[in-house]
């Protein structure tokens, strides 16, 4: 049986929550205990996340504001350079590598939606030498 209407699970509060990062920040959407995750990705202009791949996360994401660029790797092994349109979806399969970049000149804001934050990220390369973002690093991070 689900709790699917029952009154014990439902919440009038809302989810909102600001993890700053080394190029930008995310605005955590959903509740941690949700079956998936939504996020607002805000890179400022110049700056990039690593070059990374999930282990068991699948993301899909679309431009919201800015001008971003979504470094992805295609089915020829190659990575690609991809000026993100607003409002159309770009998705990110598992061990897929890839890099949300902002154009030198504008920020880039990117709506994320995925699976649960769970697995390891790998970083491939980081600007700012940080380790591969395991399931204890990412709690710790988001408790402060």
């Amino acid at each position: 049986m689900t709790d699917v209407g029952n009154p014990a699970t439902f919440s009038l509060e809302p989810h909102a929550r600001r993890v700053d990062k080394p190029w930008g920040y995310e605005i955590l959407l959903s509740p941690a205990e949700a079956a998936y995750t939504f996020k607002l990705i805000h890179v400022h202009a110049g700056r990039r996340l690593s070059l990374q791949l999930h282990d068991v996360k699948v993301e899909t994401q679309t431009l919201v504001a800015g001008h971003g660029i979504l470094v992805l790797e295609g089915a020829d092994g190659q990575l690609h350079d991809i000026d993100m349109q607003p409002g159309v979806g770009y998705h990110v399969a598992v061990g897929q590598r890839h890099r949300l970049c902002a154009a030198a000149h504008s920020d880039a804001t990117i709506f994320e939606a995925s699976t649960p934050e769970a697995g390891t990220t790998l970083r491939l390369e980081d600007d700012y030498a940080r380790p591969h973002e395991t399931e204890a690093l990412r709690q710790a991070e988001r408790s402060r």
